[in-house]
């Protein structure tokens, strides 16, 4: 992808996010180099407490409170991260056509909130279906984060949703820097977005895999790569980005966050849940061939690595394959701070490192205690900031169930 036509060149110019820890990506940053988590503990139905992440924002500042309630938490999530990323990009759709403009939204799973407390509800009323929800369809079809937005929007291009487990968010961007190089859209509003923590469900599964996080402190629960780490934590969230064509984007004077430089996706194929380093290694090699880059040329990896046993070891497996040899690459971890916001992790995690390529600091990983031997790679940034004299490039890696691995590429923009 390198040397391409500037009408080629896919760049990020806005950024609009709910995080368990912010509301924006100002705020955002400042938590993450400070090393402030908010996970917070939350009562689940039929199940004892557990450490969740979270978001708090204005759920009415672009849509009413009926809408709201008729919609779906993710759509409402979603409706607020698109106009706040159309908003930071300046996009008034005074240059852009809605009928060529892009909806591609991320989702680990879809439905199961509303699923769960419809059969809840009947459940009071002796299971009468009378009480069951004419609203349960549209509420649970797969593209109806996407279809809120537009609908909020009056966007009236293409909207789907893209399914890739926990590399859904990743995904999404793929499918906006894809879309927009074909000519299918002008602009891609593109990211990933997570409802799980109303989902009793999700929390009872991870449980009973011996993957849910306990701490009597919830704030200490996240802990990749950590020695006594116990799990994953549960959030919600959103990230979505607008993407141009540079040629547009500098044509308008936008700014402009970064520039997508490569990206890959590929399979395990070989089980349900247990991840395989091997193949997210070459996942890693796949985008950076793809960027044209050689490993040394990434100043930042943003793990996906989420504070279970195997799943941290098999990751640092991979960077360990690909990057033994660069001693200025720097690692971090986002979900230590804000917790596993499933198909918004990967973007979510990317938006709290592009405000590297301004102030050149690496966040840390926090609750890094004491780091497990077989997690033990050069230069973790742990428990605080590092300070860098330049930040060129950041590698961005989500990986899911049943197998699925993804790679984003982000570098600095030059002319």
């Amino acid at each position: 992808m390198a040397n391409l036509p500037e009408n080629q060149r896919i760049v990020i110019t806005g950024v609009g996010l709910a995080a368990p820890n912010a509301s924006n990506l100002s705020e955002y940053r400042q938590k993450l180099l400070a090393g402030k988590s908010e996970i917070t503990t939350i009562d689940l139905r039929y199940m004892d407490q557990a450490p969740a992440g979270v978001c708090t924002f204005e759920e009415t500042r672009y849509r009413k409170k009926k809408e709201n309630k008729r919609g779906t938490r993710a759509g409402c999530i979603s409706v607020y991260c698109a106009h706040e990323a159309l908003g930071d990009a300046g996009i008034d759709f005074s240059e852009y056509g809605k009928d060529r403009t892009g909806v591609y939204i991320g989702l680990t799973e879809h439905g199961t909130v509303e699923t769960e407390n419809e059969v809840y509800n009947i459940s009071q009323f002796d299971y009468n279906v009378d009480y069951w929800t004419h609203h349960h369809n549209p509420r649970t079809v797969l593209n109806n984060p996407a279809g809120e937005v537009t609908m909020s929007l009056g966007i009236t291009g293409p909207h789907y949703s893209v399914g890739a487990a926990c590399a859904a968010g990743n995904a999404a961007l793929i499918q906006g820097v894809q879309m927009l190089r074909l000519d299918e859209v002008d602009l891609a509003l593109c990211g990933g977005i997570s409802e799980c923590v109303g989902s009793f469900g999700i929390f009872a599964s991870f449980k009973a895999q011996g993957a849910l996080a306990e701490h009597d402190d919830p704030t200490r629960a996240s802990r990749p790569f950590d020695r006594d780490r116990n799990g994953i934590v549960i959030s919600e969230g959103g990230c979505i980005y607008t993407l141009e064509r540079l040629d547009k984007a500098k044509g308008r004077g936008a700014k402009i966050y970064g520039e997508i430089a490569g990206y890959a996706m590929n399979s395990d194929a070989r089980d349900f849940v247990l991840p395989f380093g091997e193949r997210q290694s070459q996942c890693i090699d796949l985008a950076l061939q793809r960027a044209g880059m050689n490993p040394e040329d990434i100043t930042i990896i943003n793990t996906h690595a989420t504070g279970t046993k195997q799943g941290d070891v098999e990751e640092c497996k991979a960077i360990r394959q690909v990057f033994q040899d660069c001693p200025n690459t720097y690692i971090n971890n986002t979900k230590s701070h804000i917790g596993h916001a499933m198909g918004a992790a990967g973007v979510l995690e990317l938006a709290g490192n592009l405000s590297a390529f301004d102030d050149n600091m690496v966040h840390p990983t926090i609750n890094l205690d004491n780091l497990d031997p077989d997690c033990d790679l050069p230069n973790i940034v742990a428990n605080q900031a590092k300070q860098l004299d330049n930040v060129e490039a950041i590698l961005n890696n989500s990986f899911g169930m049943v197998g699925i691995n993804s790679v984003v590429i982000v570098k600095k923009y030059r002319n």
